[in-house]
């Protein structure tokens, strides 16, 4: 297998292989909070941070405790408790430091735990097999690539609620089909790098 740059890794997983507009991973609070600018940056920032971490902290785990003692097996569960663990500690954090974040994003700040991107970041790196430094610049760019996307949908719903559209596509249905278009944007960087 030819080792790929983990630059390469870092600027793919940014716009080619992007979580949400190629994977389609993390939808769930992508649609819930990106109606403003800040706290879809704020949230972003938040996954970002989770991403980079875990990926780097289930990949330890993988290659220095599962794989040694052949419990490969346990990967899921061991990479939700990891995930769920730092996804509390940096919601402590939150709490305690930036209060006004904290109310701002609500019960997705928690939901983290269970955003697919996440957990998505930490099995890809296994698949894959990434070394160190490949995960965690695909776990950073994963985050940045998730910060973009919902921040680009946050200001393009802003101008949104000035617009006239049809009463049957408003809330998630316009979303829905604005993440389509930006995707297809998206796919035009496929020419530049690929991880896949």
């Amino acid at each position: 297998m030819v080792e790929i740059n983990p630059l390469v890794i870092f600027v793919a997983s940014i716009f080619t292989n992007n979580m949400i507009l190629a994977n389609f991973l993390g939808m769930c609070s992508f649609i819930a909070v990106s109606n403003e600018i800040e706290t879809s940056f704020s949230l972003g920032q938040a996954v970002t941070f989770v991403l980079t971490a875990t990926s780097v902290l289930n990949y330890l785990i993988y290659h220095y405790v599962l794989v040694p003692y052949n419990l490969e097996y346990l990967r899921f569960i061991i990479f939700i408790i990891v995930i769920a663990a730092f996804v509390q500690l940096v919601e402590m954090i939150i709490e305690r430091y930036f209060e006004n974040l904290y109310y701002s994003l609500g019960i997705f700040l928690p939901l983290i735990t269970v955003n697919c991107a996440i957990l998505g970041v930490s099995l890809f790196m296994v698949i894959r097999d990434y070394n160190l430094l490949q995960s965690l610049l695909f776990g950073a760019g994963s985050g940045i690539g998730w910060t973009l996307a919902i921040v680009a949908m946050a200001g393009i719903r802003k101008k949104l609620k000035t617009a006239s559209i049809p009463k049957g596509l408003e809330g998630p249905g316009i979303t829905l089909i604005i993440t389509g278009i930006m995707a297809l944007a998206f796919l035009g960087f496929s020419g530049i790098v690929k991880i896949q």
